[in-house]
């Protein structure tokens, strides 16, 4: 998030720190590897997931998304909107080699590369490898490069910092770019609609519009007092959005607290057998990141937001490294079960393994990585 620590009176001017930032972000990425592999799919309404009675639909292809079928939802519902959907078990080995060869296409142009899953990545390139110079040009170029190596299409939102390159990188989505220029933060935020911000689901956005908030434009009419009276801590990075302003850098190479993934879902989510579907798909991909970061760690964490934005998290601790698959998914299964019934519906689920070995690395941390799922 936004850097919370400053006062009213420090808010930070939006010239401050301009960087060339290019949020790049695959389109329908795990879909869209099921289709590149299996002719047979292409063209046709795809869900990654669990077709049965607690199945839940984990990405869906983009002739999927027009009848409405979203990640995260009942497989029983997708089923419903798109009787003729066609689901697919997720190979995370496929997903994992194309993100791999994604990402060197990124580390060609820049060391500064902060991913966020196996599909998105921020990057800076103010001073590029190849000596482009142009931001613009270079995620053209990588835009390029993923097609033709990957057989896969990019987005890609460009930008002077990270929360305008990300929401740009959705705007011309898919297979499209979109460029915020110096100077244009503010007035290209007060054109979108509430939901399009980072972090607001239904049950925010409908408070919002109760309180006359639509738009970015509106957003920006509220005082910050105002804000921290209706959105307590999420108000000073809903005050810096609205106008455009996200000092945060790019990081890349953090030595990590913790390993973890979290999701947000486009529909609150109750029922305890679409939780524990969520958990499931949650577990194969964070598993993944841990697997990649070669991270062991002796605790795991459990977060739920719920529909009030409140927060709840449950831990467990064992006294050895947690070094397989089998055990982690134990753990989690365990912390969910125990957290059951839930007070009420959630909006967000997320899993950490933390506690890690850093080997020869006894130094303090100072932050924690989370491969965000969105």
């Amino acid at each position: 998030m936004v850097d919370d620590a400053r006062k009213d009176d420090e808010l930070p001017d939006e010239a401050v720190g301009l960087r060339k930032i290019i949020h790049v972000d695959m389109d329908a990425f795990f879909a869209s590897v099921e289709q590149r592999d299996d002719p047979d799919l292409r063209g046709k309404p795809v869900a990654v997931g669990g077709s049965g009675g607690r199945g839940v639909v984990a990405a869906a292809s983009y002739e999927a998304r027009k009848f409405g079928v979203k990640s995260a939802m009942p497989s029983v519902t997708a089923k419903r909107l798109c009787p003729d959907l066609i689901f697919v078990k997720h190979r995370f080995d496929a997903y994992k080699e194309a993100s791999r060869q994604i990402r060197a296409i990124f580390e060609h142009h820049t060391p500064h590369v902060e991913p966020l899953s196996l599909d998105e990545a921020y990057l800076d390139v103010t001073e590029d490898r190849l000596g482009i110079g142009s931001a613009t040009r270079i995620a053209e170029l990588i835009r390029q490069e993923i097609r033709a190596k990957t057989q896969l299409t990019a987005s890609a939102g460009i930008s002077y910092n990270k929360f305008l390159a990300k929401i740009a990188s959705d705007q011309n989505k898919p297979n499209g770019m979109f460029v915020v220029r110096p100077g244009e933060g503010a007035d290209f935020v007060a054109g979108l609609p509430i939901r399009r911000f980072h972090g607001v689901g239904p049950k925010a956005e409908e408070k919002m519009k109760r309180l006359g908030i639509e738009t970015g434009g509106d957003l920006a009419t509220k005082d910050i007092a105002f804000l921290r009276a209706n959105f307590g801590s999420f108000a000073d990075y809903l005050y810096r959005a609205a106008r455009g302003i996200d000092l945060r850098p790019v990081r890349a190479h953090r030595v990590r607290k913790s390993v973890g993934g979290e999701r947000t879902f486009s529909e609150d989510i109750s029922s305890g057998s679409v939780l524990r579907e969520t958990l499931e798909n949650t577990i194969g991909y964070v598993w993944d990141s841990i697997e990649r970061t070669k991270a062991r760690g002796r605790t795991v964490t459990l977060k739920v937001k719920f529909n009030d934005f409140k927060n709840m998290t449950r831990s467990k601790s064992v006294t050895h490294w947690i070094e397989t698959k089998e055990e982690w998914a134990g753990l989690a299964r365990e912390l969910l079960e125990e957290a059951l019934p839930l007070p009420m519906s959630i909006r967000l689920m997320g899993l950490t393994l933390s506690n890690l070995d850093h080997g020869e690395d006894d130094s303090p941390k100072e932050d924690s990585a989370q491969l965000s799922l969105l």
